[in-house]
């Protein structure tokens, strides 16, 4: 700190930043989110990268930083999430809006695109892959599918109006919507008329069980839509819709891929076995060896099957 030429006391960025950083930790955000968020606040507000904050952030702060960014400190505060403030998230590379219309996707969830795109196939020669991807909420998904597979079509569902707007805007910030469809309803009802017309499909379901509703992180109780977390009173009400009712619409030799919570795996596979229809689900692991996507394929047709031995 030094006085300038009016003896005012100029403050550097990094000194308002570390208060920041102590008003956070004050609050009870964890010591090295404060100071992660303290500074990307302050990137977010300068329209800075972090190359820049790290090479000028000990020069004074710009006239209109301070009141601003004490605003932002105060919002962050009050526990309302980082993705929230800024109005942006980070998924599969790509930039994603976000509003509190939506969940803030998350990078465990990375997997589930990660494995779609290793574990489906078309069902048929080369026809553009089709995906259907339920609860799509901010879009993450189903855009990050869309950017990969240069000739899939892509629907997205949500039960809320609000979210599918956001997924919507967020296939136009990446010139996909030509290539994508959206839908208001709830899971299959949209697309009713499809029937066995899927090669893929992927969700990331409710899977809380209401009862710990109230135990989650003030950024994710108060601020989220608690509807897309709420899985019924054993986290399970939506896998079962949708296992019950996939193999209605999935291609011969489609696949389904789920996100499931760590410990769901063992149930969540008797799920596609007590449905039939499927080979046996895979459960995968994300890289800190917590369950976190399961796969399941349709099963051809024994005719089909048969042929294709024959042909052998």
């Amino acid at each position: 700190m030094r006085s300038g030429a009016t003896g005012r006391a100029v403050i550097s960025i990094h000194t308002r930043v570390a208060e920041g950083r102590d008003r956070l930790r004050q609050v009870g955000i964890a010591r090295d989110e404060a100071d992660l968020d303290a500074r990307l606040l302050a990137e977010y507000l300068l329209g800075w990268d972090p190359a820049r904050f790290f090479t000028a952030a000990h020069g004074p702060e710009p006239s209109d930083f301070d009141a601003p960014y004490r605003a932002l400190i105060e919002r962050r505060a009050r526990r309302e999430p980082l993705a929230y403030i800024t109005g942006r998230k980070e998924f599969w590379s790509l930039d994603f809006v976000v509003t509190p219309a939506v969940l803030i996707p998350r990078p465990e969830t990375e997997l589930l695109v990660e494995l779609a795109l290793k574990l489906s196939t078309p069902s048929s020669g080369s026809s553009p892959r089709t995906i259907l991807d339920l609860g799509t909420g901010s879009g993450a998904i189903a855009v990050s599918l869309a950017q990969e597979l240069a000739l899939a079509r892509v629907c997205a569902v949500d039960v809320s109006s609000a979210a599918v707007e956001i997924a919507r805007l967020n296939a136009q910030r990446h010139c996909l919507e030509e290539r994508m469809e959206f839908f208001c309803g709830d899971l299959f009802e949209p697309v009713a008329e499809e029937r066995e017309g899927f090669d893929l499909i992927v969700a990331n379901p409710p899977y809380i069980r209401s009862g710990d509703l109230a135990g989650l992180a003030p950024e994710i109780r108060e601020w989220g839509p608690i509807t897309a977390l709420d899985g019924g009173a054993d986290g399970l009400l939506y896998y079962r819709r949708i296992v019950a009712a996939a193999g209605d619409y999935l291609k011969n030799g489609g696949s389904i891929l789920l996100e499931l919570d760590d410990g769901m795996g063992e149930v969540a596979a008797r799920l596609f076995a007590d449905a039939g229809g499927f080979e046996s689900a895979q459960v995968y692991r994300d890289y800190a060896g917590k369950e976190r996507v399961i796969a399941a394929a349709k099963l051809l047709p024994v005719a089909s099957t048969r042929e294709g031995t024959d042909r052998g």
